[in-house]
């Protein structure tokens, strides 16, 4: 396998195209807007990555060795909204039909099975996904494609990691400890926000050394607070660190190869959900003369949404 490997984050890029477009229907009243955008990211990936191996990833229920950790982890999501959930079996069987395997596993989270496959194979390996746990990963062969607001797919490589969060992706670990995270109810050192944990990060390196030497932290109050959260951040490392173990029956290349899309299948799904919008972009991309805007691009720096997600039923 000498191609690059592409991943999707399902459930990233499912709820950022139900938070994206609103009030989309077909004419039985099913809801179609999730479904709409992944089918235009479907199309853009066919177009731009029409052979290469990869994956659609999706979570797999609730993770018991992260709710070991921290009892009320991811807690206080929602549950999926009615409208989005009956759309996530169409998605999986648009997904099937454009030829993309899917990959969950008891145990694991998408980002958890994402960074295995990143660890256990030494071919090049591209992230569909705008989820800041995932830039722990990025590496000169690992490098994230970031769904942007001008409809493109934005490259966030190394460099790219630098430049929005102002730390290394090696020190993204570390980074997330020290700010926590809302949306998956992990608290984080108090009064500290993303530049000053980016200034810790620059002056110090990592978490492990200031706990080390707490004496190099010059401010004061900075310097109790971080002795004072010592457990949380040694907790947080844990809980946002991913797994390197990939599960025995994902480990065959095997696993990651597409089939060719089946195009009456598309178009017939396309026609009962309505979305006539597509049915152009469907066509020319079925002949091989695809021409939506996909050029892949040095990312700029825009507000994103970034883990816009709920709990999942299953």
């Amino acid at each position: 396998m000498s191609r690059e490997i592409i991943l999707i984050d399902a459930y990233s890029q499912i709820f950022r195209g139900f938070y994206a477009v609103r009030n989309l229907t077909s004419h039985n009243g099913t809801p179609t807007n999730a479904l709409f955008v992944f089918a235009r990211l479907l199309l853009k990936l066919h177009h731009e990555y029409p052979d290469n191996p990869g994956a659609l990833v999706f979570d797999c229920g609730r993770v018991k060795f992260r709710e070991e950790l921290a009892p009320l982890y991811k807690q206080n999501r929602p549950p999926m909204p009615e409208e989005l959930k009956i759309q996530v079996p169409l998605i999986r069987e648009l997904a099937g039909y454009f030829g993309w395997p899917i990959w969950e596993e008891p145990e694991y989270e998408a980002d958890d099975l994402i960074g295995a496959l990143a660890a256990n194979t030494g071919e090049p390996v591209k992230i569909v996904s705008s989820d800041k746990d995932l830039a722990q990963l990025v590496n000169d062969r690992v490098s994230m494609l970031v769904p942007g607001t001008s409809g493109g797919l934005e490259l966030r490589d190394v460099s790219g990691v630098e430049s929005k969060y102002q730390v290394r992706p090696d020190q993204i670990i570390d980074y997330l400890s020290l700010l926590g995270d809302s949306a998956d109810n992990i608290e984080g050192v108090p009064g500290v926000g993303p530049k000053t944990a980016a200034k810790l990060l620059a002056e110090h390196q990592s978490i492990s050394a200031m706990l080390a030497d707490p004496g190099k932290i010059a401010n004061e109050k900075l310097r109790d607070k971080i002795i004072a959260n010592r457990d949380i951040l040694l907790r947080n490392q844990k809980l946002i660190r991913l797994r390197d173990d990939l599960p025995l029956r994902w480990s065959s290349p095997d696993k990651l190869v597409r089939k060719k899309p089946e195009w009456d299948k598309i178009r017939t799904m396309i026609h009962d959900m309505d979305l006539f919008s597509l049915r152009h972009e469907v066509e020319v991309a079925e002949k091989g003369s695809y021409s939506l805007r996909t050029t892949e691009k040095k990312e700029e720096k825009k507000p994103e949404p970034e883990n816009i997600q709920g709990t999942f039923d299953f």
